[in-house]
């Protein structure tokens, strides 16, 4: 029986297009005279997004840390919302390499109170605050469970930063799954910062890499911090020719991934409502709440492996379901029904209370 790994994104394998196109890419030393695919892959990049330039790193943390390391100054404040992954997931380069602090902005759905996002504001360096450096927006979100940014929000956070001239940085992780379920061309959701990051692996399958865009001046001076922090490339056009494919293949297919997340949803709501709230659901990530079953969420994943499904925690009570090209009808099925069979066993070992 094939296992089903609904672990995350990250777990797809690179097209026969892709495998094809990294063997016959042209190489050169991107650190030096430069490596044409990868410069392909960065003007391709900045073209969808409509922005000047791009840089080709291994990572989207690499792609948010040198975006942070570019635009702020050390000292600064960078205002997130609450549950960022640049403060959940990449283990503190904000300030431990970065040297920028933060203030976390309470929001809902990941978008941040502008009110509140409004009255964090700083122009420059106070009596009693710390001057603004930048501002951070994600789409889709992780936390929130890989909800999509309205445009409208993203529109008006820019505009308030611009008001106080203050850059904008968006991670973008899955920005073209944001931009498949808004029905826009991913250069309507960039427009909206003075950077993004976006990574061609996930649900774009392509096996390595991001990309960071901006300005010429803004790419130019991340070019210098990527090599600061160890990330420069030499021969990297074999991998950079994968996200090459990836953008010119693999975006529209995204809307599958989210139809088989909502079709997921959707058992699992059938399966018990208290497991997953299906309107919530609006791209390829599925959140299933535990906490009903009196089991957790690390005891909710030993229990579907025997069943060929792996999931993730995404923390004790909560397991982070994730949609890709992998993840077929059938293996949608395959999942509900483990779940089904799993939450059976559960009900049935539940201690019982004893009456009086």
């Amino acid at each position: 029986m094939s296992v089903i790994d609904l672990r995350s994104d990250t777990v797809t394998k690179p097209t026969e297009a892709m495998l094809e196109r990294m063997r016959s890419a042209a190489l050169g030393d991107d650190s030096r005279d430069g490596d044409p695919t990868v410069r392909a892959l960065e003007a391709l990049a900045a073209e969808r997004t409509g922005k000047a330039d791009g840089l080709f790193v291994v990572s989207g943390t690499m792609g948010n840390l040198v975006a942070l390391l570019a635009h702020g100054q050390p000292g600064g404040a960078v205002l997130l919302e609450a549950n960022a992954h640049i403060l959940r997931s990449e283990l503190g380069g904000i300030g431990g390499i970065a040297g920028l602090f933060h203030r976390a902005i309470p929001g809902q759905g990941g978008a941040m109170a502008l009110d509140r996002l409004e009255e964090a504001i700083s122009p420059g360096l106070a009596p009693h605050r710390l001057g603004t450096s930048l501002i951070c927006l994600e789409t889709t979100h992780n936390d929130a469970g890989g909800v999509v940014l309205p445009l409208d929000h993203m529109a008006a956070v820019h505009a308030l930063a611009q008001r106080h001239r203050v850059p904008v940085h968006v991670d973008g992780a899955r920005l073209f799954n944001a931009a498949v379920k808004l029905g826009v061309p991913v250069a309507r959701l960039a427009a909206h910062a003075d950077s993004v990051t976006f990574c061609v692996s996930k649900g774009l399958s392509a096996p390595i890499g991001s990309v960071l865009v901006g300005s010429h001046g803004f790419i130019e001076r991340a070019r210098a911090f990527r090599r600061m922090i160890g990330g420069n490339l030499r021969q990297a056009g074999g991998i950079a020719a994968a996200g090459i494919v990836a953008l010119e293949t693999m975006v529209d297919r995204l809307a599958d991934d989210h139809a088989a997340a909502r079709r997921l949803a959707d058992g699992l709501q059938r399966v018990d409502p208290r497991l997953v709230d299906a309107d919530r659901v609006e791209t390829n990530i599925v959140q299933v709440d535990t906490s009903f079953s009196g089991r957790s969420a690390a005891e909710w994943i030993a229990a579907l492996a025997p069943e060929g499904v792996r999931a993730g925690a995404w923390s004790p009570s909560l397991l982070r379901l994730v949609t890709h090209r992998h993840i077929d009808d059938q293996a949608v099925e395959r999942s509900i029904a483990a779940f089904a069979t799993v939450a059976a066993r559960f009900a049935d070992t539940r201690p019982r209370q004893v009456a009086e």
